[in-house]
């Protein structure tokens, strides 16, 4: 398959990274010209052309732009009605971008993290989108998501990510201090939380259900977690989590 990429920055590489060895014809854009060039030097199957080569060229495009350039730009470029067309890109509607990309109509909507570039990481869409299972439907996992609103909601919780990093950080470099490795404590800060998820991705297990096992009374745990609430942490979070509902339109 062509795969072509407008935008080449992290997460446009993230896929390009994911992608490359697959037998993909794969073309990004130049439009950051250092990530270009370096993928085109670390993989053979890249090519690196203008945004309207890549639109002729691809049979699938992935949207990688910020919301204020994509409307300047898409809707000069030579799209086709046989080609699909996918967003990463939040604050561009569906029904704009049907207008931007016109004729193009099989376009959907996704949302990859950096993840993406090594397998496993978990795409929602919406629509479902045939070309988008086509790429990354054996090596990560595709939702469905049923409406538009429904997708804007995974962006706010792919949200999550730089708190909980944040959180996951600031736990490594304490315990680095006491320690004096703080790179074995990042080793083992981020092992512990890599031990939780495949917990629930081989036995099907909830937070609900890891938390449970984490409650003893009186357990460091349960005693941290308190704490952490007492300090208004949870609430915190969802407070800004509800703060990102006017933007996507929740």
């Amino acid at each position: 398959m062509r795969v072509g990429f407008i935008g080449t920055g992290e997460i446009a590489a993230a896929m390009v990274e994911g992608l490359s060895g697959r037998g993909h014809e794969l073309i990004i854009s130049e439009r950051n010209a250092e990530i270009a060039a370096g993928l085109a030097g670390r993989f053979s199957d890249v090519q690196v052309k203008s945004n309207a080569e890549v639109v002729a060229g691809s049979d699938v495009v992935f949207l990688c732009l910020m919301a204020g350039v994509a409307r300047d730009v898409l809707g000069a470029l030579p799209w086709r009605s046989d080609q699909a067309v996918i967003s990463v890109m939040v604050d561009v509607p569906l029904a704009d971008l049907a207008v931007l990309c016109a004729p193009a109509s099989d376009i959907a909507l996704t949302i990859p993290l950096s993840s993406v570039a090594t397998g496993a990481s978990v795409l929602p869409c919406h629509p479902d989108s045939d070309a988008l299972r086509a790429l990354f439907g054996e090596s990560d996992t595709i939702i469905a998501v049923p409406t538009e609103a429904g997708l804007n909601a995974h962006f706010a919780a792919s949200a999550l990510s730089a708190p909980l990093l944040n959180l996951m950080q600031t736990g490594a470099q304490w315990l680095g201090e006491q320690t004096g490795d703080p790179n074995g404590a990042e080793i083992y800060v981020a092992g512990v939380f890599a031990g939780f998820l495949r917990q629930m991705s081989l036995q099907g297990a909830d937070f609900e259900q890891l938390l449970n096992g984490l409650a003893t009374e009186g357990g460091l745990n349960a005693t941290l977690k308190q704490q952490m609430a007492d300090a208004g942490a949870p609430d915190a979070l969802r407070e800004g989590l509800e703060g990102l509902k006017g933007r996507l339109k929740l």
